[in-house]
């Protein structure tokens, strides 16, 4: 396939996974349709998950089989993808990054949705991507070499300590947001928050998870629920008595009745769709 071709297949793509995300946002389609997902998965052939049949490889190491709404494994021997794309659509356009902010992202893998949010802060704009696993972390610094722009750190995304940001944009199942998420929320700063409860073996993907904006204003810290989710466990922000919290909580639902996010815990039970230790999710 020619660049001329793949151009005109990484457009269609996009439109596809702006409509499968039910998402209108002319800047995120753009970010997409830019961006060569083939640059940050490696050679080809690629294995695609393919539901109820596992991994499958791709006929061939053309990369038009890359542009589908599919995961592709990154790590597949631990269940680890590239995530899906409108999945991602939907959530960077709920993030609404724009030119000249910084986005910290925590849990950015190969860093291919790293090079989308970098496309939409723009040359003026920054990204501090955060990526636990080791080898991934090489991966993605090898990806952005001689990038201006991305910064790539290897480390707790929980932990580490980042520049002011404007975005924090989480790619990976957390049980409470950490302290250093919420410590550097000024107002109009966007966390992007997946919360999972773990499912009966450890290790695997998660099943039960909502992701939620919280978005501080003034002494408030407002809070949306935006999508269900599926994603791999987050090293560093997994609590145990919060994670028996959310569990009890998913059994409730009305995570879509959430708007706000305090950091205390001593709001009556009827008023809270979680409430854990230093922290609960509330109705009002």
């Amino acid at each position: 396939m020619t660049k001329d071709e793949l151009l005109v297949v990484r457009r269609a793509y996009a439109k596809q996974v702006m409509a499968a995300a039910g998402a209108a946002d002319q800047r995120v389609e753009a970010a997409f349709s830019a961006v060569p997902r083939e640059h940050f998965l490696g050679p080809g052939p690629w294995p695609i998950l393919r539901w109820f049949r596992g991994y499958a490889p791709t006929p061939s190491d053309d990369p038009v089989y890359l542009y589908t709404d599919d995961l592709v494994g990154i790590l597949p021997e631990r269940d680890l993808n590239n995530g899906q794309p409108s999945l991602h659509a939907h959530l960077i356009a709920s993030a609404a990054p724009n030119v000249g902010e910084h986005v910290v992202h925590i849990g950015a893998g190969v860093g291919y949705y790293t090079a989308i949010l970098a496309e939409l802060t723009g040359h003026t704009g920054a990204v501090t991507a955060i990526e636990f696993d080791h080898g991934l972390a090489a991966r993605a610094q090898s990806n952005f070499a001689g990038s201006a722009n991305v910064s790539v750190v290897h480390g707790d995304g929980s932990a580490i300590r980042f520049a002011p940001a404007d975005v924090i944009y989480i790619n990976a199942g957390a049980t409470q947001p950490a302290q250093s998420w919420l410590d550097g929320l000024k107002d109009g700063v966007r966390l992007i928050l997946p919360l999972t409860a773990l499912p009966a073996k450890d290790g695997e993907v998660h099943r039960r998870g909502a992701v939620f904006r919280i978005e501080r204003n003034g002494s408030d810290f407002l809070a949306r629920w935006i999508s269900p989710i599926a994603i791999f466990p987050c090293e560093g922000a997994r609590d145990p008595v919060s994670e028996t919290a959310l569990a009890e909580a998913f059994k409730v639902e009305r995570w879509r009745e959430v708007t706000r996010l305090y950091r205390r815990d001593d709001l009556p039970r009827e008023q809270c769709w979680l409430r854990a230790p230093g922290w609960c999710l509330a109705y009002r």
